[in-house]
C-alpha cells in the first residue's frame, strides 16, 4: 500500500495551511492512500528544539518519513521562508532520508510575493536530504482560504483547482514506481 507523509511546518494549530492539509488529506485517504500526519503543532516542543532522538515522537516522525513513498512538506512563510518550525523537523530527517520519494510542496503566505521561498528555500534543503523528485507544488495566499465558523476551512475555487491538478501530480509519480522486492540486505530489484 502507498504510504504518504504529510510534515506540517505550522506552529500553530489555527492556520490556514490545515485548510491546505485538510483538503489533500481527505481527498488521498479517499483514494486509499495510507497516510502518516506529522505536525509541528503536535509535537513536544522540547523534544523537537533539542532534537531528542530517544524521545519516542521523534522516533514516530523518522519511521513515518522512512515508510513514506511520497512527503507532503506543508509550510507556512514567514519573512521570505519556510517556517523554523519546520526547519527543525527537516532537521531531524537522515542525511538521505527523501531519497526516492516523491516530494510535493505546499506553502501559503499573506501575499504571492513570496512565492518563490519553495524554490529558493525549500528545494536545496531537500536535495541535500537526498530528495530529487520535487514537484511544482502549490503555493496560496491566505485570502484564498477562510475559516467557517463551525470550524473547518472554505478554500476558492481556483485554489481546489490548483490543489487537485497536484494531486494528480502526485498520484502520476507514484504510479511511475513499480512495486519492488527484495533481493538482498544491499539493494532493491524491481519486478
Amino acid at each position: 500500500m502507498t504510504r504518504i507523509a504529510f510534515i506540517v511546518g505550522s506552529p500553530t494549530r489555527g492556520s490556514r495551511l490545515f485548510g491546505l492539509t485538510q483538503y489533500l488529506e481527505d481527498r488521498l485517504d479517499l483514494a486509499g492512500y495510507t497516510i502518516d500526519f506529522i505536525s509541528a503543532a503536535d509535537l513536544p516542543a522540547e523534544d523537537l528544539l533539542r532534537a531528542d532522538f530517544n524521545s519516542p515522537d521523534i522516533k514516530q516522525v523518522i519511521a513515518a518519513v522512512e515508510k513514506a513513498d511520497a512527503v507532503i512538506i506543508a509550510s507556512p512563510v514567514y519573512k521570505a521562508s519556510y517556517s523554523g518550525a519546520l526547519k527543525t523537523i527537516l532537521d531531524l530527517i537522515p542525511q538521505k532520508g527523501l531519497q526516492g520519494k516523491v516530494v510535493l510542496p505546499l506553502f501559503i503566505g499573506g501575499s504571492i510575493a513570496h512565492l518563490l521561498a519553495v524554490d529558493y528555500g525549500l528545494k536545496p534543503v531537500v536535495a541535500a536530504l537526498g530528495g530529487t523528485n520535487i514537484l511544482g507544488g502549490v503555493y496560496a495566499v491566505d485570502q484564498w482560504i477562510s475559516r467557517l465558523e463551525n470550524g473547518g476551512y472554505e478554500i476558492t475555487e481556483q485554489l481546489r483547482e490548483r490543489l487537485d491538478d497536484a494531486l494528480n501530480e502526485l498520484r502520476t509519480e507514484l504510479a511511475r514506481y513499480v512495486p519492488r522486492e527484495p533481493v538482498n540486505q544491499q539493494g532493491w530489484q524491481a519486478v
